[in-house]
């Protein structure tokens, strides 16, 4: 799995993206959302192998459950927004898998489960998977987990949002002169 780090920046990158209003509680429960997934760890201690649908990297990380996760919070924190907070929660939620499917270890991602229980990774797979739990991360592992998520996630999504905010920038601009 990609870093708790790691999946956050891509969450707040997509609200502040796709969100012009910039909501707060959007953004939190965006941020919040692509760290859910992991809490399918819980399974180890119940004695749920890592290959079972619940087991990790399983459904939580599957589309289905994404689907479901952001229309439990579009329809009760959505209000007037339900498209946008459908858009940004599913993508969050649904950006854990994809992050993970890159990583340099563990068994892949069920993105099809329930339908189909197999594990896909994708052929780029240059994220370093990151140790489970607190004290196995602050390690030498654990640096070279930062460093390649600085690498392959902060870059792109400080990127994204330049860009973002230069168009607004720009619009705002424009507006002014009109």
């Amino acid at each position: 799995m990609a870093s708790i780090f790691g999946h956050s920046i891509v969450g707040l990158t997509l609200a502040k993206v796709i969100d012009k209003q910039q909501a707060k509680w959007l953004i939190v429960f965006a941020i919040l959302s692509t760290i859910l997934p992991d809490f399918d760890v819980i399974g180890f201690k119940l004695g749920i192998p890592y290959s079972h649908p619940l087991g990790h990297r399983g459904f939580s990380h599957s589309i289905l459950f994404s689907i479901i996760w952001a229309c439990i919070l579009m329809f009760t924190l959505g209000r007037k927004n339900k498209l946008i907070w459908f858009s940004v929660i599913f993508l969050s939620t649904l950006s854990h898998g994809v992050l993970d499917a890159m990583t340099s270890g563990g068994k892949g991602v069920g993105f099809f489960i329930p339908f189909n229980n197999n594990r896909f990774f994708f052929p780029f797979r240059e994220i370093q998977v990151s140790p489970i739990g607190i004290k196995n991360f602050f390690s030498e592992w654990g640096l070279k987990v930062l460093f390649s998520e600085f690498k392959y996630i902060f870059i792109p999504s400080f990127l994204i949002l330049s860009v973002r905010f230069l168009i607004y920038r720009i619009k705002g601009i424009i507006d002014e002169k009109t």
